[in-house]
């Protein structure tokens, strides 16, 4: 079982044994959202299948069926449990999520499948670029006919807060927040995606980038626990909620503390958009 990351030559290993395994294609860009469907149409690992941050693992803004606000709504679980028998996933499989944005988007698709009990799922460490760059087959095309399944969630494997969670233990000792978002827009000095600048008081900051190597793959679990023990300092690792623009950025940091041995921690999905579109909720600027 792979949970949290699985290397090119492991997946590859797993490939050509008897285990079954589906591997999905998470590109996107949040600059063009057609880009990632281009994307995984000209080339794409054997057999992955395509799963689109806004169409896949976000629930419409207008939708009553969701369990987080913000820019990109999670859906509800049984939502996402639909979706996945629709393309035929089913709880015997052990799940492999890549991209080619450097574990960006799909971080989000870990943080799901552990949100509906699915324990056996991996990042590809480095993404795409790994897998080209120690020559894996891709093919090219809109994907191969799924066979649909039957999967129901079982008991949540990973932590959500709310909005009202995160308020009424802001200060306290009890919940460490960490920001994974740039650091001008941690600071408040510039807001490209939502109408308020700044953070939620009290925050650490730590961009998603800083967990990677030169290559796009996580930095040694020493490293990882090294810098997150630095940055929260006295700080109970249990702690930590993660949070970032609309919950997306935000799981690499979750996945790397969890390969520091740090265990795993909360998101708060809907994060900075969601968190400031309450006028009443504070925010810090600096």
């Amino acid at each position: 079982m792979y949970t949290t990351l699985i290397s090119v030559p492991q997946l590859q290993a797993m490939r050509q044994s008897p285990r079954p395994c589906m591997v999905f294609d998470c590109s996107f860009e949040l600059g063009n959202p057609a880009a990632g469907d281009q994307q995984y149409q000209d080339s794409h690992i054997p057999g992955a299948v395509r799963a689109d941050l806004e169409r896949h693992l976000s629930a419409s803004k207008l939708s009553l069926d969701t369990a987080s606000a913000g820019r990109h709504p999670l859906p509800s679980r049984e939502a996402f449990a639909m979706w996945l028998a629709s393309v035929g996933f089913d709880t015997t499989m052990q799940a492999v999520v890549y991209d080619r944005q450097g574990i960006n988007y799909c971080g989000r698709m870990w943080w799901m499948l552990k949100w509906v009990g699915h324990e056996n799922t991996a990042v590809l460490d480095g993404g795409l670029q790994a897998w080209l760059a120690s020559d894996g087959a891709v093919e090219a095309g809109p994907g191969r006919p799924a066979n649909p399944s039957t999967f129901v969630p079982r008991e949540a494997r990973i932590q959500l807060k709310s909005s009202h969670q995160v308020l009424m233990h802001l200060g306290r000792p009890e919940q460490s927040l960490i920001d994974a978002r740039a650091p001008a827009r941690h600071r408040g000095e510039t807001e490209p995606l939502d109408p308020v600048a700044g953070h939620i008081p009290g925050a650490l900051n730590r961009p998603f980038g800083q967990n990677f190597d030169p290559t796009g793959k996580f930095k040694p679990a020493q490293q990882l626990r090294a810098e997150f023990e630095a940055l929260l300092g006295q700080r109970d690792p249990a702690s930590v909620v993660h949070h970032c623009g609309s919950g997306v950025s935000a799981v690499p940091n979750i996945i790397a503390m969890e390969v520091a041995g740090l265990g795993r921690s909360a998101l708060y999905a809907g994060s900075w958009s969601e968190w400031c579109s309450d006028l009443t909720r504070p925010v810090a600027l600096g």
